[in-house]
Formats: C-alpha cells, sequence, structure tokens
C-alpha cells in the first residue's frame, strides 16, 4: 500500500483493510484475495460497535474518483461542513484498481497485467462486499464525485432499497465518447513515456492531458497561472511543478489504466435486468438524488449529467455558476466547496 504523503486538508483518519478472499468480476474472471481499504470518520470504534448492534448514527458511504484515495471527498467532511462526524458516520472506500484496495499494482498473486479488468460496477460490488462484512445494511447517503459520482449512480440502481439519499457530483450514468477520448489520450501519453532512472515513466504530458486539459477550463487554468509564485507565470514551470507533485503522490501508472477502462466502459443500462437501457435503469433509482455540475467541465460533459438527472424520479439539479471545470468537486476551487457544503448539508439533513 502506498498511501501519497498528507495534503492540507486532508483528514489524517486511521486506514483499515478488510479482507474479503475470492471475488468474483462481472467477466467471470475473479480476484484472488480481495482486499478493500477504508477510513471511518465518526465512530473511532466503528467496526466493534457495529456487531455489538450500538451503531446509533446514520452511515454515509464516501466514494473515490479515479486516481484518487479517501481523501478525494475531506472537503465535504467536518465540523460545519456537509457531512459532520458529530451527526454521522463517515465510512469512505477506496476503489479497486487505486493502489490502497486490490490493485494490479499490489497484487501477491496477479500482479501486473495477470489481474484481471473490472468493471464499476465491480467497485460496487466490492464495496457491498465489504459492508457486508461489517454488518451495515442500511445507508442514508451514497455520495461521490466524477468516478465517485458514477459509482454512486451505480449504487442507487444496483441496490435502490439501501440507501435514502444518492449525492453524484460531476457524473455520467454512460461515459461519453468525450470522456472515453480523453482517457484514451491520457493512456497514450503513459504508453509513450520515456522512463526516468528509477525506471518510472514520465508523467508531464499525462498531466497536460488530465490536470489540465481535462480538469481545467482555460479560465480556471489562467487563474492557475496567475497565481503562481513565478514571476512572470511560466506554463512550462507550472507544469514542471505540477508533474513533481504528481509524481509525489506515487500513483502507479498501471493502476490509473485499469481504472481508465473501467470508467470507458461503464453504462448503468448494463445493470442485470436492464438490457442495455440507461434511460430505465436510471428511472428505477428511489433515493433522493442530487447530480451536481458546473457551467463547464471539459473531462464529464455537463450535459451528460443534466441528462441523468432529468431521468431520475424527484432528483434535484444543482448547478454552479463556477468556471472551474471538472475541479468544481473538490477543494481546489474555495467557492465551490462552501456552496457545495451548504447545499449538500441541507439535502442530507
Amino acid at each position: 500500500m502506498r498511501h501519497p504523503p498528507l495534503q492540507p486538508g486532508w483528514i489524517d483518519a486511521p486506514h483499515r483493510s478488510a479482507a474479503l478472499g475470492r471475488f468474483e468480476l462481472e467477466s467471470g474472471e475473479q480476484i484472488d484475495d480481495l482486499h478493500v481499504s477504508y477510513v471511518v470518520h465518526g465512530d473511532d470504534d466503528h467496526d466493534a460497535r457495529h456487531t455489538r448492534g450500538a451503531r446509533t448514527k446514520p452511515v454515509i458511504l464516501g466514494l473515490c474518483a479515479i486516481g484518487s484515495t479517501h481523501h478525494r471527498l475531506d472537503f465535504l467532511i467536518g465540523a460545519a461542513r456537509a457531512f459532520d462526524p458529530a451527526r454521522f458516520t463517515v465510512l469512505v472506500i477506496d476503489a479497486l484498481g487505486n493502489g490502497l484496495s486490490s490493485s494490479p499494482s499490489n497484487s501477491a498473486t496477479q500482479a501486473g497485467r495477470r489481474f484481471p479488468r473490472f468493471t464499476i460496477r465491480d467497485m460496487v460490488r466490492s464495496q457491498k462486499r465489504l459492508l457486508e462484512h461489517l454488518r451495515i445494511d442500511t445507508l442514508h447517503a451514497v455520495v461521490g464525485a466524477s468516478m465517485g459520482g458514477m459509482q454512486a449512480l451505480q449504487w442507487g440502481v444496483s441496490y435502490p432499497g439501501m440507501m435514502s439519499h444518492i449525492v453524484a457530483l460531476t457524473p455520467m450514468a454512460k461515459t461519453a465518447p468525450w470522456a472515453q477520448a480523453i482517457n484514451h489520450a491520457g493512456r497514450l501519453a503513459l504508453a509513450n513515456a520515456p522512463l526516468d532512472s528509477d525506471g518510472a515513466p514520465d508523467w508531464s504530458a499525462w498531466v497536460t492531458v488530465m490536470h489540465v486539459l481535462a480538469m481545467r477550463t482555460p479560465q480556471r487554468f489562467a487563474q492557475d497561472l496567475a497565481q503562481d509564485a513565478a514571476q512572470p507565470p511560466g506554463v512550462t514551470d507550472w507544469l514542471a511543478r505540477r508533474t513533481q507533485w504528481w509524481r509525489a503522490q506515487q500513483c502507479d501508472p498501471l493502476d490509473w489504466t485499469y481504472q481508465s477502462w473501467a470508467y470507458d466502459a461503464h453504462d448503468v443500462g448494463h445493470t442485470p435486468g436492464f438490457a442495455g437501457d440507461t434511460a430505465r435503469a436510471l428511472a428505477s433509482i428511489t433515493a433522493r438524488t442530487l447530480i451536481g455540475v458546473p457551467r463547464i467541465d471539459l473531462y464529464n460533459p455537463v450535459e451528460d449529467g443534466i441528462w441523468a438527472a432529468q431521468q431520475i424520479p424527484g432528483r434535484t439539479l444543482l448547478q454552479l455558476p463556477f468556471d472551474s471545470g471538472h475541479l468544481m468537486a473538490s477543494e481546489a476551487d474555495a467557492a465551490a466547496a462552501q456552496q457545495l457544503n451548504d447545499a449538500l448539508g441541507r439535502f442530507v439533513a
């Protein structure tokens, strides 16, 4: 397990991992020894208390985005934030392939490309397996951003009676061709990257694709350059520093590649029982659902999030008037983060 160094704003909660045995995937292949990494906010003795039937606070399930960890939603967790651990038990699970839960980079018996490909539904099923292990059968809310939002919608389709609320930020119910092309460009950037002296790929081209062209808008990138400590601000200098920062996060290129394949293939309509009908799958969601989108998103198109919201009965569509693009659903945009905390706090209350 390669936990990245703590960043400003991250919560240093104890890391936990559950060994859950052999796990069959949608493809018919299997993970030999599934382990799922997670953290708990708001109940320091969650496992033991729940085993004794003593859990007293509603549980919020948090999900992470592509290439991220259980820290992805930390900007929403804390006193006076949307998910206050004094009111909720917040359980945040690391997705398959993020280097903390079972991944190509950490498997003892299926390392590297021997690791079987998985889907977003497999991520959700592995999370359900963990909740069964923890004897949790009811959720107050399922929450995620980006790929986490895609998982949240899949939770609503796969297990419609298990949660009362869903929060999906910058999501898609079916991955758009545009997002698939972005991921393909990211994979090409890694596949063609030269190796450094440590044998690791040069992330600079990937960072340009994923951290600038996908995650930001032209307005946001210009703003970031203007706030850069270097004077005058320079694109190449900013990218070099961003690449150095990302490399320190210790993400494994093959892990990200596997998650990107799952991202590309996703469609809630392929859930058993819906025969590829994405709209009908979304219409089956019974939880109160909030979908949040920015003004523009150059990774997960805004139109796809709006369309998904239109298919779900009783949904709330939150359109934030900010130009940070895909970064809207993160701590990177302070104004958006504050508005999200306010809106989501009211929604889950």
